[in-house]
C-alpha cells in the first residue's frame, strides 16, 4: 500500500528541493548573505525526496482511494515540513517558520513577520514560490481526488468504481500538464502587466505568483495598499479572477478552440455574485460618505475580489468601514472562487447545490406529491453528491467552532480565534479584528496557536474531508 505513495510523495519532495535553488541564484545576485540557506535546504530535500523515490519506485498501473488519500496527506504534510527549512536557517523559530512555510503553501497569505520588507530578496521570492506551487498543487488534486469524495463538483473522472485503472493516469497526466501549462502563462501575464503598471521586476514577478495562485503573500507590509496605483490595482483584481476561475476551463479552451466554455454555469453565478458584492459595497462607502463613486469603485471592487477568491491581499484597511462591512467581509470569506480554481473556501459549486436543494425542499413541503430533480442550472446533481456536499459543509462549520474554541483557549478574544479560524479555514488571509485583520499578522499569536491554525490552513486547503477520513476505522480496514 505504501510503496506508490512514498515514491510519488518523494517525487514532489525532490521537485520542491530544485525550486529552492531559485531563491539561492537571486540571493547571489542581490546579497549572497542567505544563498546558503536554501542550497543546504535543497540538498536535505533532494536528497529525502530522492531516496523515497528511488527506494519505492515501481512502475504504478493503479491507485486505490485509500492511497490517493494518504498521498495527499502525506505529501502536503511533508512538503509544508520541509518548506520551512529556509525560514528555520534564516532564524525563524520553529512555530513561525511552520505557519509561514504552511501559509505559502496552503496559498492563505497570512504571515507572522511583522516586517516583511526587512526580509532578504530570497526569502521573499522563497514565500511568492510556495504560493505558486501550492496554487497548481491544489489544482491538480481537485482534479485527481474530489471525484472520489463527490464534494468538489469536479466530476470529469466520476468513476463507477474505487480503484483507478490504467486509462485513468495518462489522462491525469495529460490534463496536468495542460494545466501547468496555463497557469504559466497566466502568471507570465500578470507579470508583465504588473510591469507596465508601474512594479518593478522582482515585485511584479512575486505578486504574479502570489494572485495566480490566489496566495496573497506580498513583498510589502501594507501589501499592496503600500503602491498606492489604481493600474496595479485593476491588474491584479483581472488576474484573482482569472485564478478563481476553473482551470480546466482554459485547458478546454486550448483543446477545442471554443471560448464558449467561459459559459459555465457556475462562472456566471460566480461573476454574478461578484456585481451583487462590489455593487452593494460601493454604493455602501458612496452613502456613509467614506469615499467617492470611483474610489469606492475601486477598494471595493479589489479587496472584495482578494477575499472572495481568497487570495489575501489588501488595498486599504477595509475593518475601518464599520460593522456592515466586517460581517460582509466574513461572508465574503466564507463564499470562495469556483471548484477547480486555485481558490479556497466552500467554493461557488457547493453553495450552489446547497441552496438548488434547499429550494427543493421547501417546494416538497408544500407539494408533498411532486417529483423534482436536483438541477444547478442544466446539469441533474446525483443525491450521492448533495449528501456529500451537505456532509462536507457541516463538517466545515463544525471545525470551525472546534478550532476557535481551542484558539479561544490560549486567551484570545473571541472575534480574533473566530476570524482566524475561518481566515485560515478558508485560505483567505486577513482576519476581522485588528490583531489579524488587513494591516495586521499573526506574530502576537502564542506558539500553540501557531501549530493550530497552520494545521487548520492545510485541512481547509485539502477540503477538510480529505483528512478527517483518514482518522475512519473502516479507512484503515480497506
Amino acid at each position: 500500500m505504501w510503496q506508490p505513495v512514498l515514491m510519488i510523495s518523494g517525487y514532489f519532495i525532490s521537485v520542491l528541493g530544485l525550486a529552492m535553488l531559485f531563491p539561492a541564484a537571486v540571493d547571489m545576485y542581490y546579497s549572497k548573505n542567505n544563498w546558503s540557506i536554501f542550497v543546504t535546504s535543497a540538498i536535505i530535500s533532494i536528497f529525502i525526496g530522492f531516496s523515497l523515490f528511488l527506494a519505492n519506485k515501481s512502475k504504478i498501473k493503479d491507485i486505490s482511494i485509500q492511497q490517493a488519500y494518504l498521498l495527499t496527506a502525506l505529501s502536503w504534510f511533508s512538503v509544508t515540513f520541509l518548506a520551512s527549512f529556509p525560514f528555520l536557517l534564516y532564524g525563524t523559530p520553529l512555530p513561525d517558520a511552520l505557519f509561514e512555510a504552511a501559509s505559502g503553501i496552503s496559498t492563505t497569505g497570512a504571515t507572522i513577520y511583522a516586517d516583511v520588507e526587512k526580509l532578504p530578496h530570497s526569502l521573499l521570492l522563497w514565500r511568492a514560490l510556495l504560493n505558486g506551487l501550492g496554487g497548481v498543487g491544489i489544482v491538480i488534486f481537485a482534479i485527481a481526488l474530489l471525484p472520489f469524495l463527490g464534494i468538489g463538483g469536479m466530476q470529469i473522472f466520476q468513476r463507477e468504481n474505487s480503484d483507478v485503472n490504467e486509462k485513468f493516469m495518462p489522462k491525469i497526466s495529460y490534463i496536468a500538464k495542460r494545466i501547468i501549462l496555463v497557469y504559466v502563462i497566466l502568471q507570465i501575464s500578470c507579470a508583465l502587466s504588473l510591469k507596465l503598471a508601474g512594479m518593478g521586476w522582482f515585485d511584479s514577478i512575486c505578486h504574479a505568483l502570489a494572485t495566480i495562485a490566489t496566495g496573497g503573500l506580498s513583498t510589502k507590509n501594507s501589501s499592496i495598499g503600500y503602491y498606492n496605483s489604481p493600474s496595479i490595482e485593476w491588474v491584479i483584481t483581472l488576474f484573482m479572477f482569472l485564478g478563481a476561475v476553473p482551470l480546466t476551463i482554459y485547458h478546454s479552451i486550448l483543446a477545442t478552440r471554443n471560448i464558449h466554455s467561459l459559459r459555465s454555469e457556475q462562472v456566471i453565478v460566480f461573476v454574478k455574485i461578484l456585481f451583487i458584492y462590489i455593487g452593494t459595497m460601493t454604493l455602501w462607502l458612496v452613502y456613509k460618505d467614506i469615499y467617492g463613486f470611483m474610489d469606492a469603485l475601486r477598494y471595493s471592487a479589489f479587496n472584495i475580489m482578494s477575499i472572495v477568491t481568497t487570495t489575501g491581499f489588501a488595498s486599504t484597511d477595509y475593518l475601518q468601514w464599520g460593522s456592515f462591512a466586517v460581517a460582509a467581509f466574513v461572508v465574503f470569506a466564507l463564499t470562495g472562487g469556483c471548484t477547480g480554481s486555485t481558490s479556497g473556501s466552500i467554493k461557488i459549486y457547493r453553495w450552489q447545490i446547497a441552496f438548488a436543494q434547499l429550494k427543493k425542499i421547501l417546494i416538497s413541503t408544500t407539494e408533498p406529491n411532486r417529483l423534482l430533480p436536483l438541477k444547478v442550472g442544466n446539469t441533474s446533481i446525483s443525491y450521492h453528491v448533495a449528501d456529500s456536499i451537505f456532509i462536507f459543509l457541516i463538517a466545515f462549520f463544525i471545525s470551525t467552532v472546534v478550532f476557535t474554541l481551542l484558539l479561544a483557549l490560549t486567551g484570545l478574544d473571541f472575534t480574533t480565534a473566530l476570524s482566524a479560524v475561518i481566515a485560515c479555514i478558508t485560505n483567505s488571509g486577513p482576519g476581522i479584528s485588528s490583531i489579524v485583520g488587513p494591516l495586521g499578522n499573526y506574530s502576537s499569536l502564542s506558539d500553540f496557536s501557531k501549530y493550530l491554525l497552520a494545521f487548520v490552513m492545510l485541512f481547509g486547503r485539502l477540503e477538510i474531508m480529505t483528512i478527517l477520513v483518514i482518522f475512519t476505522r473502516s479507512f484503515w480496514k480497506q
